[in-house]
């Protein structure tokens, strides 16, 4: 086995998973799922095949922008 492992720290990734994203911010996964649902064409949302992913710092400037998540 090779001592260096190929995991990106998750403040380093492009984008999140759902249950990523649910830990990194401190949100749950449903309630994410719900805002990319309730915003699709927001620029933090990507669709890969049937999955979505958050991307990490448009989400943080979402975050940022909103007064009640």
């Amino acid at each position: 086995m090779n001592e260096h492992s190929n995991t990106v720290p998750i403040w380093k990734k492009y984008s999140l998973s759902i249950q990523e994203a649910a830990e990194y911010y401190g949100i749950g996964e449903k309630r994410i799922r719900q805002i990319a649902s309730e915003n699709p064409n927001a620029g933090f949302v990507l669709e890969v095949g049937t999955h979505i992913r958050i991307k990490r710092e448009l989400f943080e400037k979402y975050l940022d922008d909103s007064s009640v998540v």
